[in-house]
């Protein structure tokens, strides 16, 4: 069992789950974070003041999924998520030791 865990521009969220969706994958946590890489992040003007945004809006995508899948949805996010410009986010995969269903007990694959 694997996690992938995404971090992606927010306006990407909808394309991004409709391309998992199409792989067969169900469920997904989504939540909201602000962070900066290459961007350094931008300057705005309000009010005549300008000032500098040093974090981002991105949104944190994580999915678990059977190890046999979890190519499979790093390329779904990689391709709905990409827009060829900077910022567009990262993907990481990490293994999951021991999973469990809350409500019926099920565990590891069985829970996903």
């Amino acid at each position: 069992m694997k996690i992938v865990m995404a971090v992606i521009k927010p306006f990407k969220l909808d394309e991004v789950r409709e391309a998992l969706t199409a792989i067969g994958i169900e469920g997904l946590t989504v939540t909201e974070v602000k962070g900066y890489g290459r961007q350094k992040g931008h300057t705005e003007i309000y009010r005549g003041t300008e000032y500098t945004v040093a974090f981002l809006p991105k949104l944190k995508i994580e999915v678990a999924v059977n190890a046999d899948m979890a190519e499979k949805a790093v390329e779904a996010i990689a391709s709905a998520a990409k827009t060829g410009q900077i910022g567009d986010g990262k993907i990481f995969v990490f293994a999951i030791e021991h999973a469990v269903r809350i409500r019926t007990g099920e565990t590891n694959a069985d829970a996903l």
